[in-house]
């Protein structure tokens, strides 16, 4: 029988991103659409780029310009250092051109970088998805004009699979949580829906928090789910059922056929003749609708579940399978 901990929680996305120009521009295509799911490096948006071409063309005029400039200075050096070698010209005169050759190719690298950032420009201008995920709602319309001081960007995009569940735990339970983490188990995480009743999920622990919450006196752990069918969805609300152990063995009855008196608990247990007998019985863990016996029962027999309220000991039944309700139709207990 597994043991469980059972806390609330809520579906959040692993990574979440707003995706914003890095260059100032005119928007001219959007190439996704609302609530589509696109993969990293999917094109997402395009600005208009002619202003960074003509900024490139400029950088490289000047670039070439430049490489003249250096080509000319280089070959005045040459010369210089023979007729100082020869002692027509003062070697000062030489200095002079070298550092003349020097700013000119301290002017060419600096034109380097203008055409890098002009051909970095022509890449911003392609806006491409940062990551896998689902877009949301498209934030800018074509024709406006984008900055990359604008703070609302083009469009979020959320990332969905594998997504993360947040959910508490209170703090007594933490000790126990913790001795299995230390051993390296990888610790299973279920997630089901607001009334306990439908899994939606099957996932493992990421991590506990660095704090217990004062006010609640919770403590916060993340776990991680694979969600390739889109189930889980970020803000929902979910209850995640951790197992936190496994306990083998054990004598399992359906919560049904428990029943209490001011004296003792017991279950109405069927003896070989169809006849019923009171039998006191230890419980021990309950999950949901089964609990298991401590002690006062064996695997095998067979406890009342329905009808209880009209037996007493010594009383004959008869069985019946699920959704038969004639017991002569019934070959099998």
């Amino acid at each position: 029988m597994g043991v469980y901990l059972t806390g609330i929680g809520n579906v959040t996305a692993l990574n979440t991103v707003t995706v914003r120009s890095r260059v100032d521009g005119q928007l001219i295509n959007v190439a996704f659409k609302e609530g589509q799911i696109v993969h990293e490096g999917d094109l997402l948006a395009e600005l208009d780029a002619r202003p960074f071409q003509v900024q490139l063309t400029q950088a490289e005029g000047q670039a070439a310009k430049d490489q003249a400039t250096l080509k000319d200075a280089q070959l005045d050096l040459d010369r210089y250092q023979n007729l100082v070698t020869q002692g027509i010209l003062p070697k000062q005169q030489l200095d002079t051109q070298r550092a003349t050759a020097d700013q000119a190719a301290g002017s060419l690298r600096a034109d380097q970088g203008q055409i890098d950032s002009a051909r970095l420009n022509l890449t911003y201008a392609r806006i491409t998805a940062p990551l896998s995920g689902r877009v949301g709602l498209r934030l800018v319309d074509p024709g406006n004009i984008v900055r990359a001081t604008d703070q609302t960007g083009l469009v979020v995009i959320t990332q969905l699979d594998p997504i993360a569940v947040l959910f508490t735990i209170p703090e007594d339970s933490l000790p126990q949580l913790q001795r299995q983490m230390r051993s390296g188990r990888r610790l299973t995480v279920e997630a089901f829906d607001r009334d306990l009743k439908t899994k939606l999920a099957t996932g493992s622990l990421l991590t506990i928090d660095n704090q217990i919450d004062l006010g609640t006196g919770t403590v916060k752990l993340k776990a991680t789910f694979p969600n390739p069918g889109n189930t889980l969805f970020p803000n929902q609300f979910v209850n995640a059922r951790l197992l936190i152990d496994t306990v083998r063995g054990a004598v399992i009855v359906p919560s049904a056929a428990i029943q209490r008196s001011p004296q003792s608990t017991f279950v109405y247990v069927v003896k070989p003749d169809t006849s019923v007998e009171a039998r006191n019985v230890t419980l021990g863990l309950a999950d949901g609708d089964d609990t298991a016996i401590l002690k006062g029962l064996a695997a095998g027999e067979v406890v009342v579940t329905d009808g209880v309220d009209k037996l007493q000991p010594g009383t004959k039944v008869a069985t019946r399978t699920a959704g038969r309700t004639d017991p002569a139709q019934d070959q099998t207990p």
